[in-house]
């Protein structure tokens, strides 16, 4: 689908708050051109921001198009690209492979600063003990849990019904390590990790090293665990794009991530047409 394509109501950017004017035309805002791979640094969450939602964390898919476009988008940018997920990074090149791209996994807790370099764990792993509390938990509700190490992620997508039960269980186990743990509200998900590391930190790590320093940030996410990271690139007078709904601090909004792979796409040829 093409950018020019889209309705008002499915790609818009005005100031957060704002409500759009009457006589907005179909694309009523360039975002291409605030998105030149020259001079910005490129931030992406990835369930529900570049790939669609599955109802299993491991039944989603990366269309090839979007690998193809992905890659070239790196190139345009000398590497100033960065996946920036709750999967864990090793999770992220299986998505991706044969891809390696520069890299956040788990919140921030996993790093990846190039795409040739190793992946660094800043934080410790969380508490063990914590972390079999909550598989039990999950496994006596019947619910998918996600250890990955630095966070426990309990999916309750084929049972909603649970959520408030789960989240008051989920509460009791933390009692005690409020200073330590916090909990993550995502879609049909509750997620367990340490303090300490978010999506706006790893963010402000890359923007502090090249190829990523200098450039103006954009981040794209779906979710309230993109919310640091789109105060991140707020901060650094970059852009927070949100997907499928408007969450606090963005200043663009995309319809899904379908927009956002035409988004991509149409960046990418808007580039190599300059070349």
């Amino acid at each position: 689908m093409s950018i020019s394509a889209l309705r008002h109501d499915q790609l818009s950017s005005r100031p957060h708050g704002a409500a759009p004017p009457r006589d907005a035309p179909e694309a009523d805002f360039d975002l291409v051109a605030r998105l030149d791979p020259r001079e910005t640094a490129f931030f992406f969450d990835v369930d529900g921001t570049l790939i669609d939602i599955a109802a299993h964390p491991d039944a989603v898919e990366v269309p090839a198009p979007l690998a193809a476009h992905i890659e070239a988008l790196s190139g345009l940018a000398g590497g100033a690209l960065a996946l920036v997920s709750g999967r864990e990074a090793a999770v992220l090149d299986r998505l991706f492979a044969p891809l390696s791209l520069a890299l956040s996994g788990v919140h921030g807790a996993q790093m990846r600063r190039s795409p040739k370099g190793e992946v660094e764990s800043p934080t410790a792993a969380m508490d063990a003990g914590v972390r079999m509390q909550l598989r039990d938990l999950a496994a006596r509700l019947g619910l998918h849990a996600e250890d990955k190490g630095w966070s426990v992620a309990l999916h309750y997508r084929d049972r909603p019904s649970v959520a408030a039960d789960l989240e008051e269980d989920i509460a009791r186990i933390l009692a005690g390590h409020a200073r330590t743990l916090t909990v993550l509200p995502g879609r049909m998900v509750f997620e367990v990790k340490n303090r300490g590391h978010d999506k706006g930190a790893a963010v402000r790590a890359f923007m502090a090293e090249a190829p990523f320093a200098g450039r103006s940030p954009v981040f794209f996410g779906d979710d309230v665990t993109d919310e640091a990271g789109f105060a991140a690139v707020r901060e650094l007078g970059g852009l927070a794009v949100s997907v499928g709904r408007r969450l606090p601090g963005a200043d663009a909004v995309l319809a899904d991530a379908e927009m956002v792979r035409a988004l991509i796409r149409h960046v990418v040829q808007s580039a190599e047409g300059r070349a």
